[in-house]
């Protein structure tokens, strides 16, 4: 491999945006990939790239690494790119940047240190610690899953094509794509490619969304002509996939305390040819309380702690904290309470994390229904990273009988 020294600066400087400035990581990146029109595709995967692997790594980096100070100087950048790299076996150029990398020491640091899960997986201790305390050995599956990059997988969206002339339209241009057993609306693409550019995302053929977060619409039984509430909705994605799936009959509500989120999910819908989409900001609990007794069915895709797609967004693991985590499970407690009275009686809600903790899962669940008798626990999904290869989700079916 042929270093450019330009695009080493490139991956340095997102690196140093991320842990010195606390950038979110795709920020960051960017940002960057913008600042030089002349990079093409190979520079912007590899600059892209290695600062991915870089934050998946970081801490096992800085440990083999043996830096005596933890400030992230120009110097030490480099260094820490080149060990990168010598953890790879990628052979590194004799220069003046990597002066300060020495390849025996950082192989022999190595030998040692990965025999520790927190390293050889770059893990902060509290995270690797509740991991395994929630977890057990399965812990260590998905460790090593979610330090896997994350593939790139679309909805099909139904309203507008299908899934075998999406696929035939992109091969027509390059784009390769396979299905994805058991997610009907799935296609992964084979190669990494800029999809946003394609006319057929500009007229809302698809939309980027991962397998096992596509799963969770379908988890939810839906009928054309139901009323539907998604009440966090954020900017969308299920949304979107539930309109696909009603074929625009009916109607959602999408719910959500940021109103620039909101804005973003109406633009889609449009761009997606969705006409049944109403949208309403929470402005407190007489948002919700309008809404008692209304819905045939309920998403409630709670704030979680994102550990399920750390593969996806690797910064959060040094960006996320125990207190964070324990905030989390009391807003998923109270959306729980707060927003079950919008199903009718009869009604199905599906509550839903992309997190793989039980305390975030499970546990609330069980807790929920044993202090509402009359709502039924009907159905539980478990999607685990090292299983499907996708993001970790977990989804409940809770049907209100009175």
């Amino acid at each position: 491999m042929k270093f450019h020294l330009n695009l080493l600066k490139a991956v340095n400087n997102a690196i140093y945006a991320i842990f010195e400035d606390q950038k979110y990581a795709d920020k960051a990146l960017e940002r960057i990939l913008k600042s030089n029109n002349l990079w093409g595709a190979r520079d912007r995967a590899f600059i892209a790239e290695n600062t991915y692997d870089m934050v998946r790594y970081w801490r096992l980096i800085r440990a083999v690494a043996e830096l005596e100070t933890h400030e992230l100087n120009e110097t030490n950048l480099y260094t820490l790119f080149g060990t990168w790299q010598v953890l790879k076996g990628t052979p590194i150029p004799k220069w003046e940047e990597f002066k300060n990398v020495d390849e025996k020491r950082i192989q022999h640091n190595y030998k040692i240190m990965k025999t520790q899960r927190k390293l050889l997986h770059s893990l902060p201790d509290w995270l690797d610690d509740l991991g395994y305390s929630e977890l057990g050995k399965q812990w260590n599956k998905e460790v090593e899953a979610l330090n896997e990059t994350a593939p790139v997988v679309m909805r099909v969206n139904n309203l507008k094509t299908n899934k075998a002339d999406l696929a035939k339209s992109l091969a027509e241009k390059g784009i390769i794509t396979t299905p994805v057993t058991g997610c009907k609306d799935a296609l992964i693409l084979k190669q990494r490619q800029n999809l946003f550019i394609t006319p057929e995302f500009k007229e809302g053929m698809f939309e980027v969304q991962d397998a096992s977060s596509q799963l969770v619409a379908e988890f939810l039984q839906i009928e054309p002509g139901m009323r539907i509430v998604d009440a966090c909705a954020g900017a969308g994605g299920k949304t979107l996939h539930i309109a696909s799936i009603t074929q625009n009959k009916g109607r959602i509500i999408s719910l959500d305390t940021e109103q620039w989120k909101l804005d973003e999910a109406k633009k889609r819908a449009r761009r997606a040819g969705v006409s049944n989409l109403e949208t309403r900001l929470i402005e407190g609990n007489k948002t919700i309380k309008k809404l008692y007794d209304t819905a045939d069915r309920l998403l409630l895709d709670v704030p979680c702690s994102g550990l399920g797609v750390i593969k996806r967004n690797p910064d959060a693991k040094w960006k996320l904290s125990m207190e964070f985590i324990n905030k989390v499970k009391g807003q998923q407690s109270a959306i729980l309470e707060d927003y079950c009275k919008i199903l009718k009686v009869g009604g199905k809600m599906v509550y839903a994390t992309c997190s793989i903790l039980p305390s975030e899962n499970q546990k609330q669940v069980q807790k929920f229904v044993a202090a509402h008798p009359n709502y039924k626990f009907e159905e539980e999904r478990i999607v685990l990273p090292s299983e499907s290869g996708f993001d970790g989700f977990y989804m409940a079916r809770i049907t209100r009988e009175s």
